[in-house]
């Protein structure tokens, strides 16, 4: 038996990119990992992408700590790499087997994301 856990987030691009430019390396070592940062940095707009992790991050989050897994979850502890085909995989330190599906979309001005923990039970 399963139960899922939805999450979804929206942010604007530009909110991403002023706390960036802003904060640089503290807001980037706060939010993502180095691999995370070297992808996003290889894109001709990065703030697109950051935005994207970072909506994609925070729907993580919602859907984990609906589940009652876990109490708290940093944004260090959520790793979003994407494959050679640019799927975005979910890994979590805290719940190493969590099986979380991830979409992440976005604009020039909007990145979203919709993420589902399946817990399995």
């Amino acid at each position: 038996m399963s139960n899922y856990f939805p999450g979804v987030d929206i942010v604007d691009v530009a909110r991403i990119k002023k706390s960036i430019e802003n904060y640089k390396e503290k807001f980037l070592n706060k939010i993502f990992s180095k691999d995370e940062q070297y992808y996003c940095f290889s894109k001709s707009n990065p703030y697109i992408h950051f935005s994207g992790k970072f909506a994609a991050k925070e729907a993580i989050m919602k859907s984990i700590l609906s589940s009652d897994d876990v109490k708290l979850i940093r944004f260090l502890d959520i790793s979003i790499i994407n494959d050679n085909n640019g799927i975005p995989k979910v890994g979590i330190k805290k719940l190493p087997e969590a099986d979380i599906k991830i979409s992440i979309s976005h604009t020039e001005n909007q990145a979203i994301a919709f993420a589902v923990y399946d817990k399995k039970t």
